[in-house]
């Protein structure tokens, strides 16, 4: 009789048991999203590197973490911007805010580096940031940090920290070191409005000196261009007029060897039609005639008084 119930009670342990073991090896199903990729472990240990989509882990034996490969990752230093997901990526002390705020960008390019290669990727990474900015930052003036510096600043910057991850391992890949509003400190500040604003007044006046020359200097060369054009132009007009005449000339010159005096006749009478019809008032006296007295005009108008 004491038999069955123990039967019974194992029977039911053993379902239990058989029900919650379906239950977690059910539970080892995981998605891994477009973005990432998993990695998976089995007892702690690297495995391989699953892709986007549906994966299974054996629960209590292997584990698939998810790292976001193809996200742009930040680190905010100097300043911390509000909701951000990654513990890592904003100034913890913002307190204590750096004079020369910059933003690293990055992406994860080796998943097993970047959960083997160091305990805090990130950490080691904002580190490694401050460390390079403080160096780089190190060799230049005041000036060129706070001016015509930051480009250069930025470039040195990202090839320097570039060479320490991959120095590292840590299976980060450096997209962009970025400086943001660089703030002078204040102290100075009133005096470095004052240079500021002095230098862009220089750059305006510079502006406005080149847009007067790039105005003046076509304007110029195009007056000078039609000038020479028109000159030009006269010259050839002249050129021709005197060859015309030239060869006019020696037109009447053979006419007037073939008749000397009929010649010099036409053209005598040819001038006096041109001239005689701009004459107002015409008076013609023969030589012969002698002790002519000349009178005034006496039609018409009388003659202006001077």
């Amino acid at each position: 009789m004491r038999v069955r119930p123990l039967r019974l009670v194992l029977g039911v342990i053993g379902f239990f048991g058989l029900l919650a073991t379906l239950f977690a090896l059910l539970g080892g199903f995981t998605s891994i999203p477009a973005n990432s990729v998993g990695v998976k472990t089995r007892f702690g240990a690297f495995d391989t590197v699953v892709n986007p989509g549906l994966a299974y882990a054996f629960p209590y034996v292997d584990h698939i973490a998810v790292v976001p490969t193809q996200r742009l990752l930040k680190l905010e230093f100097g300043f911390a911007s509000r909701g951000a997901s990654n513990i890592y990526q904003g100034d913890r002390d913002t307190a204590d805010t750096a004079l020369v705020p910059w933003v690293v960008q990055y992406r994860i390019s080796d998943p097993r580096a970047y959960l083997f290669g160091a305990r805090e990727p990130e950490q080691t990474l904002r580190d490694l940031s401050e460390s390079v900015m403080r160096e780089v930052i190190g060799d230049r003036t005041v000036d060129e940090v706070l001016t015509i510096g930051r480009h250069d600043i930025e470039t040195s910057a990202l090839q320097r920290l570039e060479e320490l991850c991959s120095q590292f391992a840590i299976g980060i890949q450096i997209q962009q070191v970025q400086l943001t509003t660089v703030r002078p400190p204040p102290v100075v500040q009133a005096a470095f409005n004052e240079v500021n604003q002095a230098q862009q007044e220089k750059q305006t006046a510079i502006n406005q000196a080149w847009a007067g020359y790039n105005d003046a200097v076509p304007n110029a060369s195009g007056q000078a261009k039609e000038r020479l054009k028109q000159a030009e132009a006269y010259a050839v007009s002249r050129v021709n007029q005197s060859k015309g005449d030239a060869e006019k000339f020696g037109l009447l010159l053979t006419e007037y060897h073939k008749a000397a005096e009929i010649t010099r006749r036409r053209l005598y009478l040819e001038a006096m039609e041109r001239i005689l019809p701009s004459l107002q008032r015409k008076i013609i006296i023969d030589e012969s005639v002698k002790g002519v007295l000349q009178t005034l005009p006496l039609e018409g108008e009388p003659p202006p008084k001077k």
